[in-house]
């Protein structure tokens, strides 16, 4: 393949700091007074930051954490979800942030699957751990909103306790554990990914060059920070030299307004986040902040332009996943929209077919990756040997991902392999049909997806969240020219909103496992036409 699948290699220096305490001593060093952290009215520099984590790192230590040992941590966006992250890794322990939405079977496979004896939470939160069955190795929950004892709680719980003297840092090794962040188990049992220290360095390295951050920038996320997003982009800011602002979860109505009060010039959007904010009434807000790029992936092409006319905002695409790093992405001044961009330095990548063959340019393939930069990339999941040697086998990390590599390098992404459709012979790619419905002027949102036919193959079929009213043979016909016809969505089926992970994945199983009993239009019988239902 003529196709520029490997970059240079990186260059490396024995002084590059690789791990988390290095990068925040060194950030301390060179920019002590200058800010570096906000959440809810808290601010700190780069000072103030190594003293809260080495407090923190003091405070677990003398409550008896031991370097390698798990503790989970499950809150939403607060400066103690960052400090309890960051003062694990400052002594050697490794940080479990649990997703908040987390319940039953997923919760309890996550803890006891993690082996954590100490939970850190959100008090209102602690029920549901209660309620998820016998956690025989955890011995305690502290309770970050100061609450009481919970009585009959099969472990102790009880408020955090009081700070502790800040100590020094753990001698810890680029490739300990730092956190073991787990996948969102949409389609089965979670994964937790153990990432090293050293990944966090890259991280931040790798999306700083991305984006061309500056020591004047601002970072703002509202993405929960038990993902590897937004906890990223704090690395992002340790590393470049400017600052990272935690904001609350997501609010349309909000968004503008917390960016433009946190002085933001550099956020992140995901899932639906694009349409949903282009979908407002037009406001003075929309132009009134200070932020020249937003990373976000996988925006479908028709939707850049016309977002940065209207908020003044660039969006970049790239790929990395929790397993990996910044492996492929676009530029402020190398970009092309409907792709992912290219290959980043220090990355190499496969396109191959179901054989482990690469495949020509231009034809689709699961996508491989390897990098040169040392410890930047997960070393597997914990506690599950069988299913890392599958997903690392070769030496290459299997992504489950199918791409196309264009000719001159850009990367194209085409869909789960898990999500492709199979009909009349011919495999769909389910975010291409989505790219086309969101074209049409009634749809704000789409999902594609498989359902069984009577034949005993793959039916399309699509949920859609529309605007006012929907014609189902007006969209049919809006699609014939866009898409092949063994493309087109047979099934069409009216919802309020895509049930979504806390990330903003739209979880398919839940939409296929309800089946095409629930479709309000069947484009091969004779079904109502129109539909009015509102946006969510």
């Amino acid at each position: 393949m003529n196709v520029p699948l490997q970059t240079e290699p990186t260059p490396l220096n024995a002084s590059m700091p690789l791990t988390i305490p290095q990068l925040l001593l060194r950030r301390a060093a060179e920019r002590p007074h200058a800010p570096l952290f906000a959440c809810g009215g808290l601010e700190r520099d780069g000072r103030a930051m190594v003293e809260a984590v080495a407090r923190t790192g003091g405070l677990l230590r003398r409550e008896g954490v031991q370097a390698g040992q798990t503790v989970a941590l499950m809150c939403s966006n607060r400066t103690e979800l960052l400090d309890f992250i960051l003062g694990c890794a400052w002594i050697g322990a490794v940080a479990v942030p649990v997703n908040t939405a987390s319940r039953g079977e997923q919760l309890h496979h996550i803890l006891t699957n993690s082996r954590a004896r100490l939970l850190v939470a959100e008090d209102e939160l602690v029920a549901h751990v209660a309620a998820a069955g016998p956690l025989p190795e955890l011995r305690s929950v502290w309770l970050l909103d100061g609450g009481a004892p919970i009585p009959g709680a099969p472990f102790a719980t009880g408020p955090v306790p009081e700070p502790a003297q800040p100590v020094n840092p753990e001698p810890v090794a680029p490739a300990d554990t730092a956190a073991i962040l787990y996948t969102s188990g949409t389609t089965g049992v979670s994964k937790g990914v153990q990432c090293p220290q050293g990944q966090f360095h890259w991280w931040g390295a790798n999306m700083a060059d991305q984006l061309g951050l500056r020591e004047d920038d601002v970072l703002y996320t509202c993405l929960p920070l038990f993902h590897t997003n937004a906890l990223n982009a704090f690395m992002q800011a340790v590393v470049c030299g400017g600052s990272f602002v935690l904001g609350p979860r997501f609010s349309a109505s909000r968004f503008w307004g917390d960016a433009a009060a946190a002085g933001t010039t550099v956020t992140y959007l995901l899932g639906a986040m694009v349409g949903i904010l282009d979908s407002r009434e037009p406001s003075p807000r929309d132009r009134a902040h200070r932020i020249r790029i937003a990373l976000s992936p996988a925006t479908p092409a028709a939707r850049l332009a016309p977002f940065r006319e209207r908020f003044g905002v660039q969006l970049l695409d790239g790929y990395g996943s929790t397993e990996t790093n910044s492996v492929i992405g676009s530029t402020p001044d190398q970009w092309r929209p409907g792709t992912m961009g290219k290959v980043r330095p220090g990355f190499s990548i496969r396109v191959v077919d179901e054989h482990g063959v690469p495949v020509p340019a231009g034809v689709p393939g699961e996508l491989l990756i390897r990098s040169d930069q040392p410890h930047a990339l997960a070393t597997g999941y914990f506690g599950m040997p069988e299913v890392t040697t599958k997903a690392w086998q070769d030496l290459w990390f299997h992504s489950g991902d199918r791409v196309v590599v264009d000719d001159d390098g850009w990367v194209r992404f085409v869909d789960r392999i898990k999500d492709v459709i199979r009909r009349r012979g011919e495999n769909i790619s389910s975010v291409e049909v989505e790219q086309v419905l969101r074209e049409h002027p009634a749809v704000a949102e789409a999902a594609v997806y498989a359902v069984d036919s009577e034949l005993g193959e793959d039916e399309v079929m699509a949920a859609l969240v529309v605007r006012g009213d929907l014609d189902f043979g007006e969209l049919t016909d809006f699609c014939a020219p866009r898409l092949a016809s063994y493309a087109i969505p047979r099934f069409l089926r009216i919802v309020t909103d895509l049930p979504q992970t806390e990330n903003g994945k739209v979880r398919k199983p839940v939409l296929k496992a309800e089946g095409r009993a629930l479709a309000d239009w069947d484009r091969e019988v004779a079904r109502p036409r129109r539909s009015t239902a509102p946006v969510g």
